[in-house]
C-alpha cells in the first residue's frame, strides 16, 4: 500500500494566567496563514474504546448569544455529516428540526442564522 499525502491541521490556544483561552489560532496544510477564531469543538473517533474523546474551547471573549448560533450551527453541520455518512436522512431531518426547536427557545429566528 502506498503513503498518499498528509495534511496538518494545528490549534495553538494562547492562555491567561489562570489557563483560560484568551487567543485561539488555528492553521491548515493548504491554509497561509493562522486564523483566528473563538471557539473549537474537536471530536474524534476511538475505535478501540467505541467512545467519543472532544475538546471543547471557547476564549473569553465569546459572547453567549455567539455560543448559540456557535452550537446551532454546529448541530446542523452534524446533521449534514450524519446523513452523509449514514444514508439516514429521517433522523438527519429529526436533527434538524431539533434545530429549529432549538432556534425558536434560544431567540434565534430571524436574526441571521444559517
Amino acid at each position: 500500500m502506498s503513503k498518499g499525502r498528509t495534511s496538518e491541521i494545528k490549534i495553538n490556544v494562547e492562555l491567561d494566567v489562570n489557563s483560560v483561552p484568551e487567543r485561539i489560532l488555528w492553521t491548515a496544510t493548504e491554509g497561509a496563514q493562522s486564523e483566528e477564531c473563538k471557539a473549537v469543538v474537536l471530536s474524534v473517533w476511538d475505535g478501540k474504546t467505541a467512545n467519543t474523546l472532544r475538546i471543547d474551547l471557547w476564549n473569553k471573549d465569546m459572547q453567549v448569544d455567539e455560543m448559540k448560533y456557535f452550537v446551532h450551527q454546529t448541530i446542523l453541520t452534524l446533521a449534514d455529516s450524519f446523513e452523509k455518512a449514514t444514508g439516514e436522512d429521517k433522523m438527519a431531518m429529526t436533527m434538524r428540526d431539533f434545530c429549529d426547536y432549538f432556534a425558536e427557545k434560544m431567540g434565534l429566528k430571524g436574526q441571521g442564522q444559517n
